[in-house]
């Protein structure tokens, strides 16, 4: 069997990219730091990478709790340490009193002073602090361009990283049955929309599986997807249930909270 098989066709060039990695490792025998990781992308990492062979593989995204991470793939004989990761913690110096952001204010500030998403981690924020996980490359470009949020003045503040907000992501779960595993069928179950208003979302481009815009609303999800829509929320979709007699799915869904 092709490992190419265990992977949906969208997910064969970072497959690609992480057999590279690999090579890397094994052939050339040095360590390899990759950028932010979704989860999704880990996932895969540690299926190709496994634990078995010559080539090591550790993630770390500046906290303990991090969504996105880096991975270091590495041979056996070095030892690393968080250092080896290189993250960078910043906190935002804004006007609290008079001002308010937002998340997607942020993610929309870094994006517009050129920065890729693979380049940073984790916006952590207790509706008043604002931290963020960057890569130590280009940690001092962005300290130097981010000067604006919105409409709001910032400065970032470089903090050790056990200053780290807390951070604990839970979540609630839900039993949901389900004519078929179709993306607009799962989101309106999920979200209480019904397919008509979720079909227009979806090819409007309004919904991320794993993180990436999926436009099809015919897209076949599976077991530990997670997705996301635009002003809704985030769910996934953590187990398959089996089926009913009369051939329709269940589904355990988590919401975080």
């Amino acid at each position: 069997m092709s490992l190419y098989e265990h992977f949906r066709k969208d997910e064969h060039p970072f497959v690609d990219q992480v057999l590279d990695w690999k090579r890397i490792g094994e052939e050339e025998y040095r360590p390899k730091l990759t950028d932010f990781l979704d989860p999704r992308q880990q996932k895969i990492v540690k299926l190709i990478i496994g634990d078995q062979g010559t080539v090591r593989l550790g993630f770390w995204g500046g906290h303990e709790n991090a969504e996105r991470k880096r991975a270091l793939l590495y041979p056996e004989y070095i030892i690393p340490n968080k250092d080896d990761y290189k993250t960078t913690l910043f906190e935002l110096d804004y006007p609290k009193k008079f001002s308010t952001l937002e998340h997607r204010q942020l993610l929309g500030s870094l994006m517009s002073i050129g920065m890729k998403r693979e380049k940073f981690g984790d916006i952590i924020s207790d509706q008043e602090h604002f931290q963020l996980i960057l890569a130590k490359e280009v940690a001092d470009y962005v300290q130097m361009n981010l000067q604006t949020v919105g409409k709001t003045n910032v400065m970032l503040r470089e903090l050790p990283e056990e200053n780290v907000l807390p951070f604990k992501q839970e979540r609630d779960e839900r039993a949901v049955t389900v004519s078929s595993l179709r993306l607009d069928t799962v989101l309106s179950e999920a979200f209480h929309i019904s397919r008509a208003k979720i079909k227009p979302a979806v090819s409007g481009e309004k919904v991320k599986v794993n993180w990436k815009v999926v436009d099809d609303p015919s897209y076949q999800l599976t077991e530990g997807d997670m997705l996301s829509l635009r002003g809704k929320g985030r769910c996934e979709l953590v187990q398959f249930d089996g089926e009913t007699k009369k051939g329709k799915y269940r589904l355990i869904l988590g919401f975080p909270k």
